[in-house]
């Protein structure tokens, strides 16, 4: 019988697929292996069940993805949310920007959650989500101590493939755990049964989560961006756009080049300046890692 379904797991040549709520073990068919094909956690494919065990398969196909992250590796997301505290330790503004230029390159939506809202003022509140509600981006303001917002993010991410991304001490497990009690014992409990060490390679992993899947992502608290070249990076700041018309050349940089629409906004506080900042910051590590990667 040939089928479709979710990969939400995968170690040691082994494809978990989730088939309508029925997990099937999977390997690849013999002719994938014989054509360069990528496979990862979130990918939707075509298999065909085993006649005689129907909870095992061969993987004959992978279905064209929406989205794609290289670091953490993770396919067909639905929703990116990029989780920082207010305080506790401080907001940073660079790990925002830079996790928000990671989702905008791999064209994945993204919502923001400011976390431990019981601990900052009203003005570190409003001063932080006001700077990205202006561009657009639907951000999230919670405790989960007080319970402040946890109902209304709870609804928002009903039967969506999310990833929560962020640094470690920002709060990601107290939300998990306000979100959805018992979450994080369940990726625990998964990573125990395939025997994961320490030394062990991390795969992303799809836990069932508030009617969809919580993706399991290693390697969200160092952000890497080797891969988008520095002349990308302006598509990746939503808020440059409207102003980049009157830019006097195109491309423009938005640096040095004496008439720059972008520059003229920043000026007049129509974009925020932490948001230039950072960009200027993306711009010069992406430039110095290609001149390393030259040498």
């Amino acid at each position: 019988m040939v089928t479709s379904g979710l990969v939400v797991r995968s170690y040691s040549g082994y494809y978990y697929v989730d088939c309508a709520g029925i997990m099937i073990t999977c390997k690849v068919k013999g002719h994938m292996k014989q054509k360069r094909f990528s496979l990862c956690t979130g990918d939707r494919v075509q298999l065909e069940v085993n006649p005689d065990k129907a909870d095992e398969g061969m993987i004959t196909a992978v279905l064209p993805r929406r989205n794609y992250l290289d670091r953490p590796t993770v396919a067909n997301l639905d929703l990116l949310v990029i989780t920082l505290a207010l305080v506790q330790p401080d907001f940073s503004f660079l790990i925002a920007d830079k996790l928000l230029v990671l989702a905008e390159a791999a064209n994945i939506p993204v919502l923001l959650v400011l976390s431990k809202a019981d601990l900052a003022t009203e003005e570190q509140r409003e001063t932080i989500a006001s700077v990205y509600r202006k561009i657009g981006y639907e951000t999230f303001v919670i405790s989960s101590k007080t319970g402040e917002g946890i109902d209304a993010l709870r609804r928002r991410l009903e039967g969506k493939v999310t990833a929560f991304g962020g640094p470690s001490g920002v709060g990601k497990s107290s939300a998990l755990n306000a979100i959805q009690p018992g979450v994080l014992r369940t990726t625990g409990e998964i990573s125990t049964k395939i025997s994961r060490g320490k030394h062990t390679t991390r795969y992303t992993e799809l836990i069932p989560f508030n009617g969809g899947y919580l993706a399991d992502t290693p390697g969200f608290g160092n952000v890497m961006m080797e891969n988008l070249e520095s002349d990308l990076l302006p598509a990746c700041f939503p808020e440059f756009r409207q102003f980049e018309a009157t830019c006097k050349f195109s491309p423009c940089s938005h640096t040095h080049e004496p008439v720059c629409g972008v520059k003229d906004a920043v000026r007049e506080n129509r974009i925020a300046s932490s948001r230039y900042a950072s960009y200027l910051s993306i711009r010069k590590e992406l430039i110095e890692n290609k001149a390393r990667n030259r040498r």
